[in-house]
């Protein structure tokens, strides 16, 4: 199941995009054996100024179709690693071919884009800087892939 990251904003170079390409890294090599993956991350930027619904119209672009769509958002559901793990397994399992994770702007995602989400999947009440998602959003796929591996990285 390939794992699409589509993001707003770009991502320069520094220490958040050093995290991203390493977790991403070792998400795929382990991800690999288990069916999952590979992870790509897909950027846009509204340039003209439009707000959450033209960030909507960027992001429906990039998330391929038919893809389980997944929300990063201060009102979903918590979920601890393992669960999510075993989210990814089942939808893996149920044969879906892609998972599209969306981290919207500064201002969030556009309730329109957030009604379609498969699901709503939030880090805890306080808001985090987006360019900072992106990162625990990859070391938590790395530690899906490690806990359906049944490797140590998770110790629960």
């Amino acid at each position: 199941m390939r794992v699409h990251l589509c993001v707003v904003g770009r991502l320069r170079s520094g220490p958040e995009a050093e995290m991203l390409r390493d977790y991403l890294t070792r998400f795929d090599r382990t991800g690999r054996a288990l069916g999952l993956g590979p992870a790509s991350v897909h950027e846009v930027e509204d340039k003209r100024g439009g707000g959450m619904a033209a960030e909507a119209d960027l992001l429906d672009r990039v998330v391929p179709s038919g893809a389980v769509l997944v929300c990063m958002d201060e009102r979903g559901a918590v979920m601890s690693s393992p669960s999510f793990a075993h989210k990814l397994a089942d939808w893996r399992d149920g044969g879906r071919q892609d998972i599209a994770f969306v981290i919207g702007g500064a201002d969030g995602i556009d309730p329109g884009l957030r009604a379609r989400a498969d699901l709503l999947i939030s880090f805890g009440p306080m808001v985090w800087p987006h360019m900072l998602v992106r990162v625990m959003l990859a070391e938590q796929l790395y530690r899906a892939a490690t806990i359906l591996a049944g490797g140590p990285y998770h110790r629960a």
